[in-house]
């Protein structure tokens, strides 16, 4: 396919999010039509790697992972800006995975106040989720992004030659989301080519920041599967990476909507089959204890009403709310279980 350019229409924070091979390359004249004097580059990657933006840059390397998402790697990314002496009138660039566009984003709105950021995705995780919509977090002790602001990007680069290297793992974690999106409106992805399915998960989360950017409603459809999964990933300390998790996360919503009455056994089943066809994992992990994932559960950001869910239904997908943990005990004890 040609590239794919993407509208996220958001009055004077819109911006576009262009998806194909060498889309990198646009970086100088992305730059030059914000108008920054410089820019910091924020990156995980070899500095060989990183594309030239056109202005005058310094490039800041920070370790890639969710052990390193935290509030201290943001404040070591704000001195590097600070010592490089960016200004209101500089800007950012983020290239790398999730968790650096999640940490450049958060730095970048912190620093000065807010900073226009440009990212470019390196992994389809990335690519398909956590550039896109203007979320930026990272992770407390206790927690997953539960320390965050909504600062959108200027524009986001999804260049798809950047997953040609991509290792294995790293591809069943984009997949993670891809599969989430069939229960949240993007319709049956399976077969079709990779930039088709990018281009849209990224249509269907502009569609929904769009209508809701704050999370207020209808927003919270994008965290299908993301309960269960972002306590799993703490449960497990990352050692289930979040595609894997929002999988598994998927495939208990089924279960868990299915014990409620809100969908019968086929729709059910339908989770565990698409999650099953992107080859991801469907069991939760043997030393995952169920209390303990209901603890976490109890500090996930929806939850001001009990234990709160997204959960397919009769009208779709919805925010479920004052779930009994009761019931999430026994569907969770219930789930497969493997060694992992």
């Amino acid at each position: 396919m040609d590239t794919a350019v993407v509208p996220v229409p958001l009055g004077d924070r819109s911006y576009a999010v262009e998806i194909g091979p060498g889309v990198r390359a646009r970086l100088p004249e992305v730059v030059a039509e914000i108008g920054v004097r410089k820019v910091a580059v924020v990156t995980s990657r070899p500095v060989e790697e990183v594309p030239d933006p056109g202005v005058p840059y310094t490039v800041v390397t920070v370790p890639d992972g969710e052990e390193h998402k935290t509030v201290a790697t943001v404040e070591r990314i704000c001195l590097a800006f600070a010592e490089f002496g960016l200004t209101r009138l500089d800007g950012v660039v983020s290239v790398g995975g999730g968790t650096i566009t999640d940490m450049v984003g958060l730095a970048a709105a912190l620093f000065h106040r807010g900073l226009p950021v440009v990212h470019l995705p390196t992994t389809l995780l990335a690519q398909v989720d956590a550039s896109v919509g203007g979320k930026t977090a990272v992770n407390l002790s206790c927690g997953k992004n539960l320390v965050g602001v909504y600062w959108q990007p200027q524009s986001v680069l999804c260049d798809t030659d950047y997953l040609r290297t991509l290792p294995d793992r790293e591809w069943t974690n984009g997949y993670g989301e891809i599969a989430r999106c069939h229960f949240i409106g993007a319709g049956d992805l399976r077969g079709l080519p990779l930039e088709e399915q990018i281009a849209a998960s990224v249509r269907l989360k502009a569609s929904i920041v769009t209508a809701d950017e704050r999370d207020d409603g209808l927003r919270h459809l994008l965290n299908y599967g993301h309960t269960l999964g972002h306590a799993l990933e703490h449960a497990s300390d990352f050692r289930v990476r979040h595609g894997e998790a929002v999988a598994i996360g998927t495939v208990f919503a089924g279960r868990l909507a299915r014990a409620l009455g809100r969908i019968d056994d086929a729709r059910a089943d339908e989770h565990r089959e698409v999650v099953a066809h992107y080859g991801l994992p469907l069991e939760l992990p043997s030393d995952v204890d169920t209390e303990r994932l209901i603890a976490l559960m109890r500090l996930d950001k929806k939850a001001m009403s009990g234990l709160t869910f997204v959960l397919d239904g009769p009208s779709g997908a919805e925010l479920v709310t004052g779930v009994r943990e009761d019931v999430v005990a026994t569907v969770l004890d219930a789930m497969p279980r493997s060694g992992r």
